[in-house]
């Protein structure tokens, strides 16, 4: 098993290739590499030439500290050609630096638009098609998560998805700050990925679906926003020890990534904290002979 940081609260304060030093002052050995604008931005080609590749690899191995994961996110599910091919030009070239930085593992969302679900799934599935021979090729993993507002949310239709696809390089990411997105069945999801689930990104987040769905308040109403937050673990509503109850059940030994965004200001001890709370559950559900690598 393995603890990593997704360190997107450092991104506005530090350049990609300081971002491991980051994370080991933090405590972790391994760093999740989520969207950044001088890396591999939110929806667009990526920003890095080879030199830059090779400095971030560099100066990970000098902190000692391991990618578990690249994550770029981008619309390879449309919604129109032009952004599709767009999107398959820009997942070979993050395929490429991620084989040149020594990493085994993508992971991503699915993408494209709830309203139109079988549009969006047919340009996934004509993506994939032409990304999976590079994939294979260059042995690389790919990891999937529903995410919000993607053309399929809820986690068990993402597993059943996940397993149609029939690829033994690709595999589910349950992301705990999406729970009551997902169908608010953790410990259910979990279990039908068993045997798929590689990565699970740990963050809180509040049920925006209680009090008749009056936990947040958007106008107008009737909007079709999808809200969540990536809060401190015991800052929201996600019962983490029915997760890692969950984890242990099926014998989990993926990745752990502490996902918190939004708290910029409180970076540095909220990662700390994590780490600490995250270790803690694994020592209760798994036992101290399974604790996750880390410093």
């Amino acid at each position: 098993m393995k603890l990593a940081l997704d360190p997107q609260m450092f991104h506005a304060t530090h350049a990609v290739h300081e971002l491991p030093d980051v994370v080991a002052r933090m405590g972790y050995s391994w760093m999740e590499l989520s969207p950044k604008d001088d890396f591999l931005p939110f929806f667009r080609y990526p920003r890095a030439d080879d030199a830059a590749v090779a400095r971030l690899r560099r100066r990970a191995a000098d902190a000692g500290v391991g990618i578990a994961s690249v994550l770029p996110v981008l619309r390879w599910s449309g919604p129109g050609e032009d952004e599709r091919q767009a999107a398959v030009r820009a997942w070979k070239r993050a395929i490429r630096m991620t084989v040149d930085l020594g990493v085994e593992v993508m992971n991503s969302e699915f993408n494209g638009r709830p309203e139109s679900p079988e549009h969006a799934e047919s340009q996934f599935l004509r993506s994939l098609d032409e990304l999976a021979p590079v994939f294979e090729r260059e042995g690389v993993r790919l990891v999937l998560e529903p995410h919000p507002d993607d053309f399929v949310e809820d986690g068990h239709a993402a597993v059943n998805l996940v397993r149609g696809l029939n690829a033994d390089w690709i595999d589910f990411l349950y992301c705990t700050p999406h729970t009551f997105h997902q169908g608010d069945d953790a410990a259910g999801i979990i279990a039908a990925a068993d045997g798929k689930l590689a990565h699970v990104h740990l963050a809180d987040t509040l049920d925006h679906t209680a009090s008749h769905g009056l936990r947040y308040i958007v106008n107008p109403p009737g909007s079709t926003v999808r809200v969540h937050q990536h809060a401190e673990m015991g800052r929201g509503e996600v019962d983490f020890d029915a997760v890692f109850a969950a984890l242990a059940a099926t014998g989990f030994d993926g990745v752990l990534s502490s996902c918190v965004f939004g708290w910029e200001e409180h970076a540095a001890e909220i990662s700390v904290r994590q780490r600490e709370t995250i270790v803690a559950l694994v020592a209760k559900h798994f036992g101290e002979g399974h604790l996750p690598a880390g410093r």
